[in-house]
């Protein structure tokens, strides 16, 4: 982060925003941070072994072999002065406790939700709506799937109306980099609602 914070050592103009991936167990927070990184992303991924069976339900994600332990750490440029820090968070119960650390200073988060598995974001949901820390819900759309309107999740998460809802496929730049855009107008504005559009020109600025 030193680094990070020294090579704008000189712009005053410049701001960096410190923003949480968060979700369920293998809902693709590690995926969206690979994805829009403009850096070589920092992972803590961990083998899954026998002994973590009985307390990681692999329920809908039979095939996934790796777990984050710490978090994911990305960077991306959204126009000129204006940059986001973004911190995965891990997935499952045992590492709660890193939450708290991540969530020191952060702005906002995202909360990556997948259809099949809905009531796994329910957790990260109620995590930011008791700090009062703003938020957009953002739908994974595996292997560009729509079954589920954004009002749809919404309803079902028991959102309050001023949170965005948004659809996104993780696993392509410009689709993650939607999402956050949605968040910093949300951060930035506290307007946005469900349905806002994630329309790049409306960031101040860009």
């Amino acid at each position: 982060m030193a680094s990070a914070h020294s090579e704008h050592a000189d712009n005053s103009d410049f701001t960096a925003l410190k923003l949480l991936i968060a979700g369920g167990f293998g809902v693709g927070k590690t995926t969206l941070v690979e994805a829009v990184s403009e850096i070589r992303p920092l992972r803590t991924e961990e083998h899954l072994t026998e002994a973590s069976r009985p307390v990681d339900s692999l329920h809908g994600v039979e095939t996934k072999t790796t777990t984050t332990v710490a978090m994911d750490f990305g960077r991306i440029t959204l126009r000129q002065g204006l940059a986001l820090y973004l911190f995965g968070t891990p997935g499952q119960d045992r590492f709660w406790f890193v939450w708290d650390e991540l969530t020191t200073g952060s702005l906002g988060a995202v909360v990556l939700a997948d259809t099949r598995r809905l009531a796994d974001c329910f957790p990260a949901v109620d995590y930011f709506e008791s700090r009062h820390i703003p938020f957009v819900v953002a739908v994974n759309c595996f292997d560009g799937i729509r079954t589920h309107s954004p009002r749809a999740v919404a309803r079902a998460l028991d959102l309050n109306s001023a949170t965005p809802v948004v659809l996104c496929d993780v696993r392509e730049r410009e689709s993650g980099k939607e999402v956050l855009i949605s968040l910093v107008e949300h951060v930035l504005t506290g307007e946005a609602g469900p349905t806002a559009p994630s329309d790049p020109a409306k960031v101040p600025g860009s």
